[in-house]
């Protein structure tokens, strides 16, 4: 292909057109054009292409379009390139390149940075879809979802946090860009209490997304953010926005994203957020669901198995008993043999008979665990309060069960309130030297409000068996078994020392789950 001049590449009959009306097409243009010396030199741009190459006054020859954009090789041809330009924003350009007749050479540009950011979008939307579909691990799933939004241009760091009221602790279940962060949520929850302004939680309160241009600024120059300040600075970022996490009218947290310097987060670039956010929340509400039903299964399996042990090993382990009981009456009246046979006899047939009724508490005990409701027509208050009468006649330990006379829940969720004051409880008797228990079950700031089951003993807990977290008693198994029952119902917990002495622990259950009926 031989050389074109720019006249040449005009129509014949709009050879004779005016400079002016040609010079108001090529501003005009959605195209850019650079005209380039012999030396490679700018001499020219129109419009669009300093809208795209941005070039500063302090640079005003871009002598890196020389080595950036390559006007060499086949002429005409289109190839893309991405450009940085002098004020740091990320492009990615379409260019061909044509040889004029003085020796310089036209650029003519073509900013494709957004479609080829709507593909990555589009595709990083696609893989977190997958991942949604494909592992069982919430953790697994918000890391791919944060992954696949950090290898998006313009973004440098996401994290996805879950939470269901703002006083709660924050859980930070998605995290990418941001390198060894394994002591984030300790930090993050300093900073919390020194004060600081979070706009994830102001995003989650008013359930729309915020932004905040030059946020890393401002974090970095704030001595509230100092715990966090080393693990912030490894990112290269500047914009911050936050994206609530929303399904079925409910929000569950916020996502994160830590935008590059000199990246605008646009209208598609949030609308991807909000895309992903979506699939998070996604994923959040189906592993709470899956999590329902496992604990469904669990309760009916629990259940099978209460009637199948009444029915055998209960009955019989309580003929034993009976037929010692017998044996010893029998014994009572035998004269014959001697006297020291009979009383070794009687003595074994004594401790068959102690065994067998001790392991018919245990078995009806182990019953009662599993089927607390059976043993409680009237529902989740009456089984509280007959859980409390067991616990004084077992182990002299007062329990005051403070609770409306009648509320609605369904039954998965009386469980699992049972299961949390009967754990707490059990803490009480093994590790505190309490005298006293205090459990409630109540809305603390009116109707509408959280509901909350709590325990406050007037006891003190032994270093031995304290969480160090927490301070929470006996804070191992049954601590997390606490946690998650709260947690799988979009609730949280929380346990610790009681500001009038003793011990508290607190569990927030979302206010649609209960119905007081008074």
């Amino acid at each position: 292909m031989q050389n074109e001049s720019v006249t040449d590449l005009v129509a014949p009959d709009l050879v004779a057109i005016s400079a002016a009306a040609l010079r108001t097409l090529v501003d005009g243009s959605a195209d850019g054009l650079v005209l380039l010396d012999e030396h490679g030199v700018v001499c020219w741009l129109n419009p669009a292409a300093r809208r795209a190459l941005e070039p500063r006054a302090d640079h005003p020859d871009l002598s890196r379009l020389v080595r950036d954009l390559d006007p060499s090789g086949r002429p005409g041809g289109v190839r893309r390139t991405t450009w940085v330009t002098p004020r740091g924003r990320r492009r990615h350009l379409d260019y061909r390149s044509i040889a004029l007749d003085d020796g310089g050479t036209a650029l003519w540009l073509s900013d494709v940075t957004e479609p080829v950011r709507q593909q990555e979008r589009i595709t990083g939307i696609t893989r977190a879809a997958a991942s949604v579909a494909d592992t069982y691990s919430l953790r697994a799933t918000l890391d791919a979802v944060a992954s696949e939004i950090a290898r998006t241009a313009g973004i440098s760091a996401v994290q996805i946090h879950a939470f269901t009221d703002p006083r709660a602790e924050i859980r930070v279940l998605g995290m990418a860009g941001f390198g060894d962060a394994t002591n984030f949520t300790e930090r993050l929850a300093e900073c919390r209490a020194l004060g600081v302004r979070m706009l994830s939680i102001e995003s989650f309160t008013r359930g729309e997304r915020m932004v905040s241009p030059h946020r890393k600024a401002a974090v970095m120059s704030d001595p509230k953010w100092a715990p966090l300040h080393e693990i912030m600075s490894r990112p290269d970022w500047d914009t911050f926005v936050a994206v609530p996490l929303c399904v079925r009218g409910r929000v569950l947290g916020a996502l994160n994203a830590y935008y590059e310097p000199g990246e605008d987060p646009g209208a598609a670039s949030l609308s991807f957020l909000e895309a992903m956010a979506d699939h998070a929340a996604v994923a959040m509400d189906t592993a709470a669901l899956l999590k329902r039903t496992r604990s469904r299964a669990r309760s009916d399996e629990r259940r099978r198995l209460a009637r199948d042990l009444h029915d055998s090993a209960v009955q019989q382990v309580f003929s034993m008993r009976m037929q010692t009981e017998a044996l010893l009456a029998r014994l009572e009246g035998d004269t014959t043999g001697s006297a020291g046979d009979r009383s070794v006899l009687r003595g074994r047939v004594e401790e068959l008979s102690a065994l067998a009724a001790n392991a018919l508490v245990d078995l009806r005990a182990l019953l009662s665990e599993m089927r607390p409701f059976d043993l409680a027509p009237g529902g989740l208050i009456e089984a509280l309060r007959a859980g409390a009468s067991e616990i004084e006649t077992r182990h002299g330990l007062l329990v005051e069960v403070i609770a409306p006379d009648a509320v609605e829940v369904d039954i998965e969720v009386q469980e699992d309130v049972f299961r949390v004051v009967q754990e707490a409880l059990h803490n009480v008797v093994k590790h505190a030297t309490a005298t006293s228990v205090a459990v409630r079950f109540h809305q603390p700031t009116g109707r509408g409000s959280d509901w909350v089951v709590e325990g406050a003993d007037d006891g003190r807990t032994t270093a031995q068996h304290s969480n160090r977290s927490t301070g929470m008693p006996g804070g191992g198994l049954g601590l997390i078994s606490m946690q998650e029952r709260a947690e799988g119902w979009g609730g949280y917990f929380r346990a610790g020392p009681a500001p009038e002495g003793g011990w508290l622990v607190q569990a927030f259950l979302p206010a649609g789950l209960v119905k007081d009926e008074a």
